[in-house]
């Protein structure tokens, strides 16, 4: 099984900088794989169909991003995110046709856009979309999927929020990888075997479809903050809930999440998250970063 991380720019070391390029060398010697580069389009709100490309990660860095990685040796996934402040993706979704295909309209220029710059990068995966839950029902999906594979030679994947939206999706077969991110209510941090039938669920079903349609499976996402309590709710941002830091339990649960995607058959394990900060993280940090914590150790199968 191939491990990675998705990585998120942060203003303070740009992709091209001296500092991302630290970062990208520091992953490669950590013992990534794979890298999933973030672009992140825009719309102000859940009923807002006027989404937009947006300035987090524009083209021009988004290919500087994808040099670094090849210059480490590291396979690149483009997996675009729509940020909706206050809210996450899921939660879009319209009430009224009209503004339905002006979204799928806004939201095919900017994927359309990315598939080029992927292109361009020599990314090997361009996922389509991320935990777009309510939209991912609609039809307008098929045809932009077509549009899509005339413009990204490499493979195309989803990435479904957890196996509940994976199981209603009917665009598979279009695809070459099934994938989803994984954030299952786990228990106390004590339940260690809670943890492992959370996980399990999720890696069976995920695999399970992916042997349906003839793909190859993926975990597109799975973290945890290194923080007090973070199994109750995997989820949980540092914003949401302030805790002591738990670095050991982070370690702890992305280890058996890595052990029982190696047993489930999964292709690729992707870790939310790594920052093109090399200084991100550490000991005293309570997000979901790896870098410079215990659970680093992990990627390289330690």
């Amino acid at each position: 099984m191939k491990t990675g991380v998705n990585m998120i720019e942060t203003a303070s070391a740009h992709f091209g900088s001296g500092a991302a390029r630290a970062s990208f060398e520091r992953l490669a010697r950590a013992g990534a794989r794979v890298v999933a580069l973030v672009p992140f389009f825009w719309q102000s709100h859940p009923g807002d169909p006027a989404l937009v490309r947006g300035s987090a990660l524009p083209a021009e860095r988004l290919r500087l991003g994808m040099a670094e990685a090849a210059r480490v040796g590291l396979e690149i996934v483009v997996k675009p995110h729509v940020w909706v402040p206050g809210n996450w993706a899921g939660s879009i979704a319209f009430d009224r046709e009209e503004a339905w295909r002006q979204w799928f309209a806004a939201y095919e220029r900017a994927l359309l856009d990315c598939a080029d710059t992927a292109r361009e990068g020599g990314a090997q995966v361009l996922s389509v979309g991320t935990e777009l839950a309510q939209t991912s029902a609609r039809a307008e999906w098929h045809d932009m999927i077509a549009r899509v594979r005339e413009a990204f030679p490499g493979r195309l994947t989803y990435v479904a929020h957890n196996a509940q939206e994976a199981q209603r999706i009917g665009f598979w077969d279009r695809l070459d990888i099934v994938a989803l991110s994984a954030y299952p209510a786990l228990g106390r941090p004590t339940q260690r075997q809670a943890w492992r039938r959370a996980m399990t669920a999720q890696v069976g079903a995920l695999r399970s479809l992916a042997e349906r349609h003839g793909k190859a499976a993926w975990l597109g996402e799975i973290g945890l903050r290194s923080a007090e309590g973070a199994t109750a709710r995997p989820w949980e941002s540092a914003e949401e809930r302030a805790a002591a830091p738990d670095p050991a339990l982070q370690r702890d649960v992305l280890r058996l999440w890595l052990d029982v995607a190696r047993g489930g058959g999964i292709e690729t394990a992707l870790v939310w998250r790594w920052l093109s900060d090399p200084a991100g993280g550490g000991p005293a940090d309570t997000d979901f970063t790896i870098q410079n914590k215990p659970a680093q150790g992990l990627l390289a199968g330690r």
